[in-house]
């Protein structure tokens, strides 16, 4: 595999904080890089920040586009015979929200390739250590290689 640019490591450092709960030591470890470089990164970037903007779970905000819809249609369907079509502004919401649904029920995305790992490792950890520290560098070359 071919060498890392600078801009990766950065994309590669501040997705594996994003989900791990890793040291700047290990991040800078496996990503190839001075510890103050994922320091220096991470402070730049609002990491801790963003880290507790993206707590909510996927299964969290696919259910809040649903309640959004819903009440979107209930509020169409409230009013009067005959007047019950959504307005241009309402279509485009709706059409956004039903785009965001069908992205995320069928999108696989680096986060949940993340998330899989994640658990993978944790459990492997479990029952094998020597074997997940193996594993786990053919992990981060298989997102390094998605990067």
């Amino acid at each position: 595999m071919a060498e890392l640019t600078s801009r990766q490591k950065k994309d590669f450092a501040r997705t594996i904080y994003l989900n791990e709960e890793l040291t700047h030591a290990e991040i800078a470890e496996r990503v190839g890089v001075k510890r103050q470089t994922v320091s220096r990164w991470a402070g730049e970037g609002n990491w801790e920040r963003y880290k507790v903007s993206i707590t909510m779970t996927r299964e969290e905000q696919l259910k809040n586009l649903y309640l959004q819809l819903a009440e979107l249609n209930n509020a169409i369907n409230g009013r009067p015979e005959g007047e019950r079509f959504a307005s241009t502004a309402e279509s485009d919401t709706i059409a956004k929200i039903t785009g965001s649904i069908k992205k995320m029920e069928t999108d696989v995305g680096l986060a949940d390739i993340l998330s899989v790992f994640k658990s993978f490792v944790k459990w492997l950890r479990t029952y094998d250590m020597a074997r997940s520290k193996e594993i786990v560098p053919l992990l981060d070359a298989y997102v390094k290689s998605k990067l």
